[in-house]
């Protein structure tokens, strides 16, 4: 079972999030390809897709819909799973799925969509970013639950190994 975990990150909090996807999935016997959308292979070759992107503003980043539309065909034809990373604070905020997520998963009958709470860390931040968060007063900090996200991953593979044992019979 060869599964493809792609998403974009801008400043690398959503990446890791991937990162510990795939290690999940490695975990549970699934062989895990981990990369960014703009140096993914399509996923011809793959038995599934993790997809995902970060939320800036209400929207996922142009790589991982430029992924979406480009292997739409390709996507629709394969399990896909999708994530978001974003919302920030606790409670974390907004708490909206992003529009674009809603659309893609719809489009390419994504298994499932899932809203994870992200990391803002101003130091790493450029300058009209750092007035924007200011101006928001959004809360700054790593949010990001990794127990929800290695939880999530254990259920596409225990799903994946469902798969695999009914196409064995």
């Amino acid at each position: 079972m060869r599964v493809l975990v792609t998403a974009a990150s801008k400043h690398d909090a959503t990446g890791e999030i991937a990162e510990a996807i795939g290690q999940t999935l490695s975990d549970h016997g699934v062989e895990a390809v981990v990369t960014p959308p703009g140096e993914a292979p399509g996923p011809e070759g793959f038995d599934a897709v993790v997809l995902g992107s970060a939320v800036y503003a209400g929207h996922w980043l142009k790589p991982a819909l430029a992924y979406a539309e480009e292997h739409q065909d390709a996507l629709a034809g394969l399990p896909v799973w999708m994530f978001s990373s974003g919302p920030v604070g606790d409670p974390p905020r907004p708490i909206e799925e992003p529009a674009d997520a809603v659309r893609v998963a719809g489009e390419i009958g994504a298994r499932e969509h899932r809203l994870f709470s992200g990391r803002l860390d101003p130091t790493i931040l450029g300058r009209g970013e750092r007035l924007i968060v200011k101006a928001m007063r959004a809360p700054q900090g790593d949010f990001r639950e990794w127990a929800a996200i290695t939880g999530w991953g254990t259920g596409i593979a225990a799903e994946l190994g469902a798969s695999r044992a009914r196409k064995e019979t």
